[in-house]
């Protein structure tokens, strides 16, 4: 090869290396460097009872993506920009929908040429969300600027999905599977207004004259009270209804339709679920600390028998509705001529066996509850977990 060809060769080559040079240079200064998305975390999914139930805490269910990240979380909605030389300052716009407020939030991303995941605030309208009952699209219109340089508007579309799906878990971006069972806590709901009255016929009953807790650290008196709720329940003939598949259809989040107090109170229809967190509610109320004890294809409640929670017992709450006591006499009714047993006594009798039967369910299953494995998990509705998760208020 000629000297004459060489040297056109390596000049050729030293002005490849040098656009390729400059070419980087403009892409990492502004304002080549223009381009942003949007992510999120739950397959386009948007769940009104995580919305709710962390609006006032600190609690983020949704684990932000491994990288560096600001803002809030807790919606997993997230802006993914790279900053520039020196502190970039970011402007996000999100406008307005049916279901939030147009919001402006601003960041400053003090690491050079670093990737950001930003969370923006977004004004939820919770009383919209809170009455959400069926799955419906929304459009988010998002909006960045960077150092002042507009760098244009995404649309996203997700799926609200309705206030009775409660996310039982997600993959996330490493394709690990978390589990978000806590979320089952959002439907316990003690500050319900329909309490009172449940409570004003459980004490007409005389079962019990007053509720006090663990006042006299008896467990015999826990569990009387225990049944003067259980006893109420069936008075109002519940029945066993499995609704509990949700619309949802996902690999990456996974959910559980649940009925709200209201839902399952009015409609005296429950399943295992309904009919645990109901009753977990009403433990709640009259101060005995509950837990929700949930396998892979079933849940049961429990209860602490003392203050120190030494000691717990189990009820099967599907039970509920395996008799009428209609069928039986009024304790008003009875004289000694009558043959047959009271509603007292029949309510007294299947409470026992929903006891016996959810205990032996617990003892089968004790290794893998209490190892937590794969499905299987304890949800104790303490002031710890109301710290993390508020009733959503149904």
């Amino acid at each position: 090869m000629s000297m004459r060809k060489k040297y056109k060769i390596v000049i050729s080559m030293f002005f490849i290396l040098l656009l390729t040079g400059v070419g980087v240079w403009l892409y990492r200064i502004e304002p080549f460097k223009t381009k942003f998305e949007v992510r999120e975390s739950l397959g386009g999914n948007l769940f009104p009872s995580l919305l709710l139930s962390t609006a006032t805490t600190d609690t983020v269910i949704v684990q932000p993506m491994d990288t560096a990240w600001l803002g809030n979380p807790k919606s997993g909605i997230g802006v993914f920009v790279s900053s520039s030389r020196g502190v970039s300052r970011v402007r996000i716009h999100i406008g307005e929908t049916a279901f939030s407020y147009e919001s402006i939030s601003e960041f400053v991303l003090e690491k050079s040429n670093t990737d950001y995941l930003i969370y923006p605030e977004i004004g939820w309208k919770y009383d919209v969300l809170r009455n959400n009952t069926q799955a419906l699209p929304i459009s988010l219109a998002v909006s960045v600027e960077k150092n002042k340089v507009n760098l244009g508007t995404q649309i996203v579309t997700l799926s609200v999905r309705s206030i009775n799906e409660c996310m039982l878990g997600y993959v996330d971006y490493q394709n690990r599977y978390r589990d978000t069972s806590i979320m089952f806590a959002a439907y316990v709901n003690e500050d319900n207004d329909m309490i009172d009255g449940l409570l004003r016929e459980a004490l007409n009953s005389r079962i019990v004259n007053r509720f006090w807790g663990y006042q006299d650290n008896n467990p015999r008196t826990v569990d009387k009270q225990v049944y003067a709720l259980w006893h109420v329940l069936q008075k109002r003939n519940f029945k066993y209804s499995s609704i509990s598949n949700s619309s949802l259809s996902s690999n990456v989040v996974f959910a559980q339709r649940v009925r709200t107090f209201d839902d399952a109170l009015k409609s005296a229809q429950i399943n295992c679920v309904d009919g645990s967190v109901m009753f977990a509610s009403l433990l709640r109320a009259i101060n005995i600390d509950p837990v929700l004890v949930k396998t892979p294809t079933h849940m049961f409640v429990g209860y602490y028998l003392d203050r120190q929670h030494s000691d717990t017992a189990f009820v099967e709450t599907s039970m509920i509705g395996d008799v009428n006591l209609d069928d039986y006499f009024p304790e008003e009714q009875l004289d000694s001529t009558m043959v047959g047993k009271s509603q007292k006594q029949v309510s007294s009798i299947t409470f026992e066996k929903a006891k016996e039967y959810a205990g032996r369910m617990y003892e089968a299953n004790r290794a893998a509850i209490e190892s937590r494995g794969q499905g299987f998990t304890v949800i104790e509705i303490s002031d710890a977990v109301r710290r993390k998760i508020q009733p959503i208020g149904l």
